[in-house]
């Protein structure tokens, strides 16, 4: 049976992504798409070959009129409640791009108005997907490097605006900063909304779902008028160590196309070893007690359902199972707290205890 999928807000370019995820997966049909400013759609109605009534400048028109088992929702950070509690009436499953939200209460908000429905929630990560990732989860979970004590992450590109859909590259100018969510405090902009979600929900997804005690937090904003940061570390003390989270914007590549230095993704320490597990990899690199010397050990490319946020969403649906990991709410929301902390400790200029 076709599971129907409309699009709904295009603030974020990775609406792009995961439309063609959608119109690649063989169960799946991308039935409407939905922006207020119709502009934003040509290339998503071109790419997918969407027919004129299959787009819609008013989401609810869309939604009536398209009936979606799944929709897919990518607003500015600061918008995701918003959108969230607008959709949620229509009782469909919602997948929404990460972040989770901009703040906890935003997050809750999104938590009630889909508990209200009984509906799926979803929140996709796109580091999560990566096979190297999921490899170090693997192996975590195996025992193969003990109790993990410390997560190490490092992640950031050259800017939000330097590269679109398909990863596409582009050269922004001063303006398209001014008139960019990504660059606005109010909208979540920032390179710590922007990456530290990515840190924080991993993390509790290879430390078994623990609990910070407490973090700390400082950023960079530079003098060229921004309202928001473009370089942030964040540490998070948990009852068995610290771990440490550091975001950039300004990077010198961009990792998809050459690693940074440092190289982005995570280190995984545990009381038997360590875990490098760098992005786009296709392995992880993996050290213990009985092999200091450590050892390249390969990740291979997911088996379906588990490749791409959508087929899984979607196989979830059709089989009636709950999400587990970086894609559920309650995953989810420990990242969202630890952000939300960091975001505290930064005004505070002082060690926070973690927000309930």
């Amino acid at each position: 049976m076709t599971q129907r999928i409309v699009g709904i807000n295009f603030d974020h370019f990775h609406m792009g992504d995961l439309l063609r995820m959608a119109h690649e997966h063989p169960g799946a049909e991308i039935v409407g798409i939905a922006d207020e400013t119709p502009a934003r759609m040509v290339e998503a109605q071109k790419n997918f070959g969407l027919s004129d009534k299959a787009v819609f400048a008013d989401y609810r028109e869309c939604l009536e009129r398209a009936q979606p088992d799944l929709v897919i929702l990518c607003p500015s950070a600061a918008r995701h409640a918003d959108w969230v509690e607008r959709v949620a009436p229509y009782e469909v499953a919602i997948l929404v791009e990460k972040p989770f939200a901009s703040n906890l209460v935003e997050a809750d908000r999104m938590l009630a108005a889909m508990a209200a429905t009984g509906r799926m929630l979803a929140i996709n990560w796109p580091l999560a997907w990566m096979r190297s990732h999921r490899r170090c989860h693997e192996l975590i979970r195996e025992g193969l490097i003990g109790e993990v004590l410390e997560v190490h992450y490092h992640d950031g590109n050259r800017g939000p605006l330097r590269h679109g859909a398909d990863k596409r590259e582009r050269e922004p100018s001063v303006a398209d900063k001014a008139a960019s969510w990504f660059y606005r405090a109010d909208e979540g902009g920032g390179s710590l909304q922007d990456y530290l979600g990515y840190g924080t929900t991993l993390a509790t997804w290879f430390n078994g779902g623990q609990v910070p005690i407490e973090v700390m937090a400082m950023w960079d904003c530079p003098q060229n008028g921004l309202e928001v940061d473009e370089h942030s570390i964040t540490l998070v003390r948990y009852a068995t160590g610290l771990s440490k989270f550091e975001t950039r914007w300004g990077a010198l590549s961009d990792p998809w196309t050459r690693q940074t230095e440092p190289r982005c993704g995570y280190v995984v320490r545990g009381s038997e070893g360590t875990i490098a597990s760098w992005d786009y990899a296709d392995h992880v690199v993996v050290q213990t007690r009985r092999d200091p010397h450590g050892k390249k050990i390969e990740a291979p490319v997911s088996d379906s359902p588990n490749r791409n946020p959508v087929e899984c969403v979607l196989h979830c649906l059709s089989e009636g199972l709950p999400l587990d990991g970086p894609l559920s709410p309650a995953m989810s929301r420990i990242g969202q707290r630890i952000v939300d902390t960091a975001m505290e400790s930064v005004r505070q200029g002082r060690v926070v205890s973690l927000l309930p």
